[in-house]
C-alpha cells in the first residue's frame, strides 16, 4: 500500500513520526516523505529536521494521504500556498484515504475538503476549523468517508492504528501496536480539555493565542 506523508517547513515531528513508525511496522506499506521542494524539512521546535525524498510533481497519487499538523502559526503558510492546496486535491481525488493529524485538519479544510464535514483537530484550533467549513468534533479519530482526522499531536498514531485495521485487518493492527510497544501510561491525567483543570485549560489557550498570532518564521 503507497502511503505519503506530506512535509512542510514548521511541522511537528511527533505528527509524521508517529504515523510513519505505524504504517512502516505492517511491512505492507510503501511510506513516501513528500514536500514542494524535497530536501531537508524545518520542525516547529527548531531542534531538527525530517527529510521530504520526493517533491510533489514526483508523487501524484497515494493509497493513503497524510497531512500532519503544526504549532501555531505555522499552518498558515501551506493554507495560503495555492500549490500546495492544488497538491491535496489532486491526491485526494484519487487516494483511498485522506487524513490528517491535529492541526493538518485546517490545511484540510483550505482546500475545500472539509465543508459540511465531521472532522477533529488541536483543540486549540476548533474555531479556525470551523470558519473552514467544517463541524467539529472532540472525537480523537473521525471518519467521514474516505476523510480521516485525528486530534492533537499523539493521535496521529491512534489514526494509523485505525487506518491499518481497516486495511489489513484487526490481527495486524494488534500485532503493530505490541511491535511499538503503544501502552500509553501518563504520569497525568490532563491530555484532555475534558479532563485538565480549568486554570490549566486558560493559561494554555493564552499560550495558543500568543504563538497563533505571530508571523511564521520558519
Amino acid at each position: 500500500m503507497e502511503v505519503t506523508i506530506m512535509l512542510y517547513d514548521g511541522i511537528t515531528a511527533l505528527d509524521a513520526i508517529g504515523p510513519y513508525e505505524v504504517f512502516a511496522a505492517t511491512q505492507q506499506c510503501n511510506v513516501k516523505f513528500v514536500a514542494k521542494k524535497k530536501g531537508i524539512i524545518k520542525l516547529d521546535s527548531k531542534m531538527g529536521y525530517l527529510h521530504a525524498d520526493y517533491s510533489f510533481s514526483e508523487i501524484t497519487s497515494a493509497d493513503i494521504l497524510v497531512v500532519p499538523g503544526c504549532s501555531p502559526p505555522n499552518y498558515k503558510d501551506p493554507m495560503n500556498d495555492e500549490g500546495t492546496l492544488n497538491w491535496i486535491r489532486k491526491m485526494h481525488n484519487t487516494s483511498k484515504w485522506t487524513t490528517s493529524v491535529c492541526n493538518g485538519s485546517l490545511i484540510l479544510g483550505a482546500a475545500g475538503l472539509l465543508n459540511d464535514v465531521e472532522a477533529t483537530s488541536h483543540w486549540g484550533s476548533f474555531d479556525i476549523l470551523q470558519s473552514l467549513g467544517a463541524i467539529p468534533t472532540e472525537e480523537r479519530v473521525v471518519r467521514q468517508g474516505k476523510i480521516v482526522t485525528a486530534a492533537g499531536i499523539s493521535s496521529g498514531i491512534d489514526m494509523a492504528l485505525q487506518l491499518v485495521a481497516w486495511e489489513f485487518g484487526e490481527d495486524l493492527s494488534r500485532g503493530v501496536q505490541l511491535i511499538l510497544e503503544y501502552d500509553p501510561q501518563p504520569p497525568f491525567d490532563t491530555g484532555s480539555i475534558k479532563k485538565a483543570p480549568a486554570p490549566l485549560i486558560e493559561n494554555i489557550k493564552m499560550l495558543l493565542q500568543e504563538l497563533s498570532e505571530k508571523e511564521p518564521n520558519m
